[in-house]
């Protein structure tokens, strides 16, 4: 395990980056890091696997939210998804290479690697083959504890062995809103039971969900940085600070 860097919570983190619609500045997008960068904050964002083994910075499964485009992210190329405007603003679509160039470690960075559960893991390996030379701070997470797994157990090779990794996690993991896990997993990961596999620097867990057993327990043994999401105001922020070490917000500025 790599010991987590005091940068992971030095300074709130904006949620897929300090964006706002009403201004134009829309999630995920370039706009949305340079304005975190401007203003102090960390950036956290997301990024989907491409139909060519790419990975661009984007939350959803589908395109029909942002973009006038509709269908699976995972069924374009990444040059195509790179030409798509974000609806609302200016901005289009950043490979998640061209969203590394831009922050240019000017500010930490958490990126959270979206998963389909199916065990495909070739995200991963691009995400870790992007941030093997990356100069600057940056961290690794995701809710799926199987590509965790694999940078964990391969992260010398892999040439991220400084990079924090970390599980996103919450305290239930229903049927409605988890239809792709199987029943197993649902186990698995209610319970944290990948702990010894995925073995995280870091927990990032639900603020709905606080206080719970698990974000505790790991952050009083082993002593694990906590950070929660997602905070949307100031009194959500002082009941974060009872419970974790940094908050992932948005809708506000702390």
């Amino acid at each position: 395990m790599t010991q987590a860097p005091d940068w992971l919570v030095a300074r709130p983190i904006a949620h897929r980056g300090l964006h706002d619609s009403r201004a134009g500045v829309i999630e995920n997008s370039l706009s949305a890091a340079r304005a975190a960068i401007a203003s102090g904050f960390g950036v956290e964002c997301d990024v989907q696997l491409t139909r060519d083994g790419d990975l661009v910075v984007f939350h959803d499964d589908t395109l029909e939210r942002l973009t006038a485009q509709a269908g699976d992210v995972a069924h374009f190329d990444a040059r195509a998804l790179a030409a798509l405007e974000l609806t609302g603003g200016r901005d289009k679509i950043p490979t998640f290479a061209a969203f590394l160039s831009e922050i240019g470690g000017r500010t930490p960075l958490v990126v959270e690697l979206k998963s389909r559960f199916d065990g495909d893991l070739r995200g991963a390996q691009r995400a870790a083959a992007l941030l093997a030379d990356y100069a600057g701070p940056v961290a690794i997470e995701s809710f799926d504890p199987e590509p965790m797994a694999l940078l964990r157990a391969h992260a010398q090779t892999l040439g991220i062995a400084h990079v924090p990794l970390g599980m996103v996690g919450e305290a239930r993991y229903s049927e409605a809103d988890w239809p792709m896990l199987s029943p197993a997993q649902r186990v698995e990961m209610t319970h944290f039971l990948h702990y010894p596999r995925s073995r995280p620097d870091f927990l990032s867990w639900s603020l709905a969900d606080l206080p719970h057993a698990i974000p505790f327990l790991l952050r009083t043994t082993p002593g694990l940085p906590v950070t929660t999401w997602t905070v949307r105001s100031p009194e959500q922020a002082a009941l974060a600070a009872q419970w974790t070490d940094q908050i992932v917000f948005e809708g506000f500025r702390p």
